[in-house]
C-alpha cells in the first residue's frame, strides 16, 4: 500500500470540507484524519480485522477471510485469563458466556464483592468464528490479548466509581414507549448475567449523543440497532474483504474522533490498546512468528488507535501491572439474546434479528461457517479434506470511494416473505390470547409496506414489520404473558437461551446432577419439572431430599420449591413433592461451584459467614445452628456455632431479637432433649447466661420506649420457660424476683405484662389481679386505655399461658359492663391491637374461650360465667370426717405407687397392718385443711 492509495478520496473530502464549512481547517482535519486512520491500519504488517459485536456482516466476513488467509496465529480481543475455558465451548449450546468470578476480594474494596466479568458468545459473532477456526484447525494458535479480568477492576479502582456500581449503558429503546410492560419471562431471561461486568469485542456505537440523534432522525429509524442493520449490515453483507475492512475502519475512526472527552473512559480505551499491542509484540518476539501469518481480531473502535504502542513496530513503554491477590474462578454460564441486549443496551430483539440475518447471509453468499466439532446442533464431522493453499494477498486498492459514492441498494419487496410473517404473527397472537383475525394479517402486511415507504425503504425490515404488528394487533391490555412486540421477537428467531454442557460444569454442579440422578428427571432442561419422592418406599431418595433442601437454602427462589413436605428438627421425611428448575437457574448453580467443590462445603461456609459476620445477632447465629442441624446434620458445626451464639448474647445490649431468640432456643432445647442423651454444653451455658442476661436487662426494657411489649414478653418467656433448667445449673431465682420488683413501667400494655409476671411469681393473687381490672373498668379516665391493657395480657400468654382463662374473663367483663357509647369507640383499637401485636397468640385465646363458653346457643341464656359463680356455703357442703382413713383407700388398694414415692424420697419404713385409722397417714388427720383445699381445687368448687 502506497501513500497515494487514498489520494483521490482525500482530494474529494478536502473539496467537500471547503464547500460545506466556513474554512477547510476544522472539518478537513476530521475528514482527512479519518482517511489517515484507515490508511495506517491497512498498511500495518499484522493484518487488523475490525469487527462489531454480534454483527452478521462481521461474522460472514470473518469466516470468508479465515478460509482465504488461513492464519497460523489469531490474536483475539478477549480477556487473556479466559483462554482455558474456550475449549469447553464445544460442550455447550450457544449462546453462552465465559465468566470470571471472585467471591472474596484482596486488593479491591470489600463492598465490590462478588466480582464478576462475563463475555457473551453467540454463533452469529466474529469472535466465535475465530475461536472455532483456531481450536479445530491443526497448527493454529489462539492468543487472547486483552486485559485480564483482574485488570478490569484494577483500572476502575483508579477512578472513584467502580464498574460494578457505575450507571448502566443507555438502553437502545425505541423513541415511542411500548404500550405494555415487559413480561416476567423476558425479565428473567434478561437477568441471566446477573450484575456482572460485560466485556465484548467491538462495542461500536457513537459516543456523541448529537451524532447518534442526527443519524437516527435522518435515517428515519427508531434506535441505533435499526440504523446499524439498515445502513451497515445490509450493505456490507455481500461486500468483499477489502471493502468490509476499510468501511469498518472508517466507522471506527469516525466514532473515535467524534467521541466526547471523558477522561476515565478514554484512558481505559487507550490502556487496553497499549495492553493488546504489548502482548502481541511479546508473543511475536517469543515465538518468532511472521506478522504476515497472523490475524488481529479487535473492535473497529480500537483498530483506529492513536497510541504510540500501535503496530508491530510501536514503542514498548507500557508497563503491565501485576495481578492482585484476588483468587479468580472461571467457568461458562448460560446466556441468551435478551440477556445480551439488556446488558449492552441494545434494542429488544436485535440479537435475535441478527441471528436470522446471519442464517440468510450464510445461505445467500455460500460462505461455509466454522463450528466447533462435537458442539450441540452440529452435524457429524465429515472426512477431513485438505484445505486449499492460501491465495497470495493482492495489493488492496481504494474501496472507500466506490462504497461512499454508490447509491443505496433498493431491495425489491419479497411479498412471500412478508405475507408469511403476517400470517405467522396473527397465529402467534391468537395463541397468546389476542382476538386477531385474517383482517389483522392483511392490515399488518399493508402497514409494513406503508411504514417502509415512509422511511424510504422499498423492502420492509423486521423492525418495520414489528411496528406494524404492534399498531394493528396490540390492544389496551395484554391478555397473556407476552405482548405483540415480544411475539415478533420470538417469531424472528426467538430468544435463544444457551446451555452449558455437563462436561463443562464445575465439580459442584456435576455432583448435584449426579446425586439427583435417581429422580429420573432431565434436570438440565429449562422449565419447571415435578419430582415426587416416596422416601418410605425408596429410602435411597432421602439423599436426594437432603440435596434439594440444601439447594432451596442456597439457590434463588424457584430453583427448588417444596410443594409437599417440610424439614423440622427431629423429624424424618416420608413423602415429598418438589418443583425443580435447575436448568432455568443454571448460572446460579455454576456460580455456586465457584465457592467450593461440594454443596455441603458451600453451605457450611455460608453458615459460618452469617454467624461470624459483623452484623450477626444472637437470633441469626441460632438460626445458623438450626440450619446446620437441619441440612447438614453436623453436631460439630452446631456446637461451634452455638458457642458463637453464647459469645454474641453476652455482648448484646438490646432486646430487639428476644422473640426470635426465645422461639429458636425453645426449639433447639426440645430437639436436644428428645434426640440426645445429654444436653450439649453450649446450650446449658446459653440458658444460664441468657437467664442472667435477661434478668439484668428486664427493668430497663420495661421502661424503655424502644422496647416493644412483644420483646419484653419474649424476655419473660425465656426466663419463665427456662427457669427450671437455669436453676438446676446454678442460677438464683432471687435475681428474677429482684428484676421484677425493680420494674416500674408506665405504658399500659407493659403494666399488664408486669402484673402477669407478678402473678406467676406469686406476688400477686388472682383475686388482686381481678380487682385491679375491675378498678380500670370502673374508672372513666382509664377506660380508653383498657384495650392496651388487654394487649399486654394477650402478650402475657407467651410467658404465662395459664392466664388464658383470665384474659377471656377480662375481655368478657369489658363487653358486659361497658355501655355501647363507650365500648364502640375503642373496639377498633382493640381489634388492631390484637391483630398487630398478638396474632400468633390469638388461637390460644380462642381455644380457651371455646372451652369456657357453652357450645350451644340454647344453653347461653342459663349459662353463668365461672368467675361469677356464687361459692357454695359451708353449711350445704357434706360433712367431712376428721379421720383420713376413708379418703386414702386408694393408697391401700395400690401400694406400689406409694412404695415408688417412698423409695424416691429415701423412706424405708415397712407397711403396717390396716387399722380403722392407719398411722401411715396420721399427717392427714392432724392437718385436714390441706386435703380439703386440694379436694376443692380438683373438684372446682
Amino acid at each position: 500500500m502506497t501513500e497515494g492509495t487514498f489520494g483521490a478520496l482525500r482530494a474529494q473530502l478536502q473539496e467537500a470540507a471547503t464547500a460545506f464549512a466556513d474554512g477547510p481547517d476544522a472539518l478537513e482535519g476530521i475528514l482527512l484524519g479519518i482517511v489517515d486512520d484507515v490508511d495506517r491500519a491497512v498498511r500495518e504488517p499484522l493484518e487488523i480485522f475490525p469487527v462489531c459485536h454480534h454483527s452478521p456482516a462481521s461474522a460472514t466476513a470473518m469466516a470468508r477471510r479465515l478460509r482465504e488467509k488461513q492464519p497460523k496465529v489469531v490474536y483475539l480481543e478477549l480477556c487473556e485469563d479466559m483462554a482455558p475455558l474456550l475449549a469447553e465451548l464445544r460442550n455447550c449450546r450457544l449462546p453462552v458466556a465465559v465468566q470470571a468470578y471472585a467471591t472474596e476480594v484482596d486488593g479491591f474494596p470489600a463492598e465490590w464483592a462478588p466480582l464478576s466479568v462475563v463475555a457473551p458468545i453467540t454463533e452469529a459473532s466474529a469472535e466465535y468464528q475465530a475461536i472455532a477456526y483456531a481450536l479445530d484447525t491443526p497448527g493454529v494458535e489462539l492468543v487472547l490479548v486483552d486485559r485480564s479480568s483482574d485488570h478490569v477492576f484494577q483500572w476502575d479502582a483508579r477512578d472513584t466509581t467502580p464498574v460494578a456500581q457505575a450507571a448502566p449503558a443507555e438502553p437502545d429503546t425505541p423513541n415511542a414507549e411500548s404500550p405494555t410492560a415487559p413480561s416476567s419471562s423476558a425479565e428473567e431471561e434478561a437477568a441471566l448475567h446477573g450484575d456482572a461486568v460485560g466485556v465484548e469485542i467491538g462495542d461500536l456505537r457513537p459516543r456523541f449523543a448529537e451524532l447518534e440523534e442526527h443519524l437516527l432522525r435522518h435515517g428515519r429509524v427508531r434506535h441505533w440497532s435499526e440504523w446499524w442493520h439498515q445502513y451497515v449490515e445490509l450493505p456490507l453483507g455481500d461486500s468483499d474483504h477489502d471493502t468490509y475492512r476499510q468501511v469498518m475502519l472508517l466507522i471506527g475512526s469516525l466514532f473515535r474522533r467524534l467521541a466526547p472527552g471523558d477522561p476515565h473512559r478514554v484512558r481505559v480505551d487507550e490502556d487496553r490498546e497499549r495492553y493488546m499491542w504489548t502482548r502481541m509484540r511479546e508473543h511475536l518476539a517469543a515465538t518468532g512468528t511472521d506478522p504476515e501469518d497472523c490475524l488481529y481480531v479487535c473492535g473497529a473502535f480500537h483498530a483506529a488507535s492513536h497510541v504510540a504502542e500501535f503496530g508491530v513496530h510501536g514503542t514498548d513503554t507500557f508497563e503491565i501491572s501485576p495481578p492482585s491477590a484476588t483468587k479468580w474462578q472461571h467457568g461458562l454460564i448460560p446466556s441468551s439474546h435478551a440477556a445480551i441486549e439488556a446488558q449492552f443496551g441494545l434494542a429488544a430483539g436485535s440479537v435475535s434479528i441478527a441471528a436470522t440475518v446471519w442464517a440468510k447471509n450464510v445461505k445467500r453468499t455460500g460462505v461455509k461457517p466454522f463450528r466447533l466439532e462435537g458442539q450441540a446442533g452440529t452435524k457429524k464431522p465429515r472426512k477431513p479434506v485438505a484445505a486449499p493453499a492460501p491465495e497470495p494477498a493482492a495489493p488492496p486498492s481504494d474501496k472507500l470511494s466506490g462504497f461512499l459514492q454508490q447509491p443505496p441498494t433498493l431491495d425489491r419487496l419479497d411479498e412471500a416473505e412478508l405475507l408469511g410473517w403476517s400470517v405467522e404473527i396473527v397465529r402467534a397472537a391468537r395463541r397468546a390470547g389476542y382476538l386477531a383475525s385474517t383482517a389483522d394479517a392483511i392490515a399488518v402486511f399493508e402497514t409494513s409496506i406503508l411504514l417502509a415507504g415512509m422511511r424510504d425503504r422499498a423492502r420492509p425490515t423486521p423492525y418495520d414489520f414489528q411496528d406494524a404488528a404492534v399498531t394493528c394487533i396490540e390492544k389496551d391490555s395484554v391478555p397473556g404473558r407476552r405482548d405483540v412486540r415480544r411475539l415478533v421477537e420470538i417469531m424472528m428467531g426467538g430468544d435463544r437461551i444457551g446451555q452449558v454442557g455437563y462436561d463443562a460444569l464445575p465439580p459442584l454442579a456435576r455432583d448435584v446432577y449426579d446425586r439427583l440422578a435417581p429422580l429420573g428427571l432431565k434436570l438440565q432442561q429449562r422449565g419447571v419439572q415435578r419430582a415426587l419422592l416416596d422416601i418410605a418406599g425408596r429410602p435411597e431418595l432421602e439423599r436426594c431430599s437432603d440435596v434439594l433442601w440444601m439447594l432451596k437454602y442456597l439457590m434463588p427462589h424457584g430453583t427448588a420449591r417444596p410443594i409437599m413436605g417440610e424439614r423440622r428438627l427431629g423429624e424424618r421425611p416420608i413423602q415429598e413433592s418438589w418443583d425443580l428448575a435447575l436448568g432455568t437457574h443454571q448460572r446460579a448453580l455454576i456460580e455456586l461451584g465457584y465457592e467450593g467443590v461440594g454443596i455441603e462445603q458451600v453451605l457450611e461456609q455460608r453458615l459460618r459467614r452469617a454467624a461470624y459476620g459483623p452484623q450477626a445477632t444472637t437470633a441469626t447465629v441460632l438460626e445458623a445452628v438450626e440450619d446446620a442441624t437441619l441440612y447438614l446434620r453436623s453436631r460439630r458445626l452446631a456446637d461451634e456455632l452455638g458457642t458463637r451464639a453464647l459469645e454474641v448474647l453476652a455482648t448484646e445490649r438490646s432486646v430487639d431479637g428476644a422473640p426470635e431468640v426465645l422461639r429458636r432456643a425453645r426449639r433447639l432445647l426440645a430437639y436436644y432433649r428428645t434426640s440426645e442423651p445429654t444436653l450439649p454444653a453450649w446450650i446449658e451455658s446459653f440458658v444460664k447466661t441468657g437467664y442472667a442476661h435477661y434478668c439484668t436487662l428486664l427493668p430497663t426494657a420495661f421502661t424503655d420506649d424502644d422496647a416493644t411489649v412483644r420483646q419484653v414478653a419474649a424476655m419473660l418467656g425465656f426466663l419463665f420457660s427456662m427457669e427450671s433448667l437455669a436453676l438446676s445449673l446454678g442460677c438464683d431465682r432471687t435475681q428474677l424476683e429482684l428484676a421484677v420488683a425493680q420494674s416500674h413501667p408506665e405504658d399500659p400494655s407493659k403494666v399488664a405484662l408486669l402484673w402477669a409476671a407478678q402473678t406467676h411469681l406469686g406476688r400477686l393473687s388472682r383475686a388482686e389481679l381481678r380487682t385491679r381490672c375491675d378498678d380500670l373498668l370502673g374508672n372513666p379516665l382509664a377506660v380508653p386505655a383498657y384495650p392496651r391493657y388487654l394487649s399486654g395480657f394477650l402478650h402475657a400468654l407467651e410467658p404465662v399461658p395459664a392466664l388464658a382463662d383470665f384474659v377471656v374473663e377480662a375481655v368478657s367483663n369489658a363487653f358486659a359492663r361497658l355501655p355501647d357509647p363507650v365500648l364502640l369507640p375503642w373496639l377498633p383499637t382493640l381489634i388492631t391491637s390484637l391483630r398487630s401485636g398478638g396474632a400468633e397468640l390469638a388461637p390460644l385465646l380462642i381455644r380457651e374461650a371455646g372451652r369456657i363458653f357453652p357450645g350451644r346457643l340454647a344453653a347461653l341464656d342459663a349459662w353463668v360465667p365461672p368467675w361469677r359463680a356464687v361459692p357454695e356455703p359451708e353449711s350445704t357442703r357434706p360433712a367431712r370426717s376428721g379421720g383420713g382413713a376413708a379418703r386414702v383407700a386408694l393408697l391401700a388398694a395400690h401400694p406400689a405407687t406409694c412404695d415408688a414415692v417412698a423409695d424416691l424420697l429415701g423412706c424405708d419404713d415397712p407397711w403396717e397392718a390396716a387399722e380403722p385409722a392407719p398411722r401411715g397417714v396420721a399427717l392427714l388427720g392432724r392437718h385436714p385443711a390441706t386435703a380439703t383445699a386440694l379436694e376443692a381445687l380438683l373438684s372446682g368448687r
